[in-house]
C-alpha cells in the first residue's frame, strides 16, 4: 500500500501551505487531482490521511479527490484523445508516436480553511 506514502507527503506539503500567522487553523478540504494511472486507490488514500492528520490541523479534514483521465497526443498528426484501454495508438493515423499529456499525476489543487 504506497497510499500511506503519499498521503504523508500530502499532509507534509499541506501543512507547509498554511499561513503562518494564522492562530491554530483548521483544514476543512484538500482538494486533489490524481491521474488514473497514478495506481492511487481513493479509498485506501483517504483511510491512510485519517489515520495520519489525527492531532495536526487537518484533523477531520476532507479529501476530495478529482481523477483525471489519461489523455495522449500523437506525435504525428497532433490529435488528441482520452484513452480508455492500454492501447496507445493513434485512432486517426495509427501512428505508435505518441505523448502522454495526463493521467499520472497526483496534485494538491488547492485547500479549504475553515472560519
Amino acid at each position: 500500500m504506497h497510499e500511506m506514502g503519499i498521503a504523508q507527503e500530502l499532509v507534509r506539503i499541506a501543512l507547509e501551505a498554511l499561513p503562518r500567522d494564522l492562530k491554530d487553523p483548521k483544514v476543512a478540504s484538500l482538494n486533489l487531482r490524481i491521474g488514473k494511472l497514478s495506481s492511487v486507490v481513493p479509498h485506501s488514500l483517504t483511510f491512510c490521511f485519517e489515520i495520519i492528520t489525527k492531532d495536526t490541523p487537518l484533523e477531520h479534514a476532507r479529501l476530495d479527490i478529482e481523477r483525471v483521465p489519461v489523455v495522449i497526443r500523437c506525435d504525428t498528426c497532433g490529435r488528441q484523445w482520452e484513452a480508455d484501454t492500454p492501447v496507445f495508438r493513434c485512432p486517426d493515423c495509427e501512428n505508435g508516436q505518441v505523448q502522454m499529456i495526463s493521467g499520472r499525476e497526483i496534485d494538491i489543487d488547492s485547500l479549504t480553511l475553515m472560519e
